[in-house]
């Protein structure tokens, strides 16, 4: 626990914490600096000011994981902010209660420089956030076409999936995070309404999911068989979103090899 330098960033926090933005008037005379109080944080944070005092002295006990949400709430501080705020604490940040489905700006804009690189985003629960042009063509035009979940695409054949010569493996690699999401977030609605979809609908599923899967995110090749551009020798590249729990996944060929003129030719179209 970095006692010193976890005192210091609730200091700083509180102070460029504007008593308008929690809905507290600003004016008296007996407010002598901008941000908040420090028994204003406590009530917000429902715990007491001495011992939300000792902690910004540094004095205070290792905070547990229900403490430091608590601040992070009362604190209004962004994910990043609350992973550092945890990090500073030396505990590691639950994620928060449900599955985030949104994707970041700049995430969404990354995905728009790589016209040659099929690229889409994933939530925890598998669901397509974010997609460009060229993995468009790849999945078999817009994944919103009967579905934007792939774990439903692959064991519930709802939209488009071309045959790929790693789908066994990517049924395992669907199950193992959907076993970490349900682990995380046991009262997501949206995620419980998928997963009893799932094993009421498909028995490949259910045997999976009795095995329990573990599948860390990776390097993979594999092989996509194209309606139009035909055999197609991919490389697959997870890149990870962690203060949101999503992927990246980059999908490119090597270069100067058929497959590499035939994404040409298909970001081309």
């Amino acid at each position: 626990m970095a006692r010193q330098e976890l005192a210091h960033y609730l200091r700083e926090r509180r102070a460029a914490l504007r008593p308008h933005e929690i809905g507290l008037t600003a004016t008296g005379t007996d407010r002598r600096t901008p941000g908040l109080r420090r028994e204003e944080v406590a009530e917000l944070a429902h715990m007491s000011v001495d011992y939300y005092t000792r902690l910004e002295q540094a004095r205070g006990p290792r905070p547990s994981p229900r403490i430091l949400d608590a601040l992070a709430r009362a604190l209004r501080l962004t994910p990043a902010e609350r992973s550092h705020l945890f990090r500073l604490a030396g505990s590691s940040a639950p994620p928060g209660i449900s599955v985030e489905r949104r994707v970041r700006p700049h995430v969404a804009r990354m995905l728009e420089r790589l016209p040659e690189t099929g690229a889409i985003v994933t939530d925890a629960a598998y669901d397509v956030v974010a997609w460009n042009p060229l993995a468009r063509a790849l999945l078999g035009a817009d994944p919103g076409g009967g579905t934007t979940n792939l774990a439903r695409r692959r064991f519930l054949n709802q939209g488009r999936m071309y045959e790929s010569s790693r789908a066994e493996e990517f049924g395992h690699i669907v199950v193992a995070r959907l076993r970490r999401a349900a682990d995380r977030y046991p009262h997501d609605p949206k995620l419980a309404a998928l997963l009893a979809e799932l094993h009421a609908n498909s028995a490949e599923f259910r045997q999976i999911w009795e095995t329990r899967p573990v599948h860390a995110p990776g390097h993979r090749t594999k092989t996509l068989n194209h309606p139009k551009a035909g055999a197609l020798r991919l490389n697959c590249d997870v890149l990870l979103v962690p203060e949101d729990d999503q992927e990246v996944v980059l999908i490119t060929a090597t270069p100067g090899t058929t497959t590499k003129s035939a994404l040409s030719t298909l970001t081309s179209a």
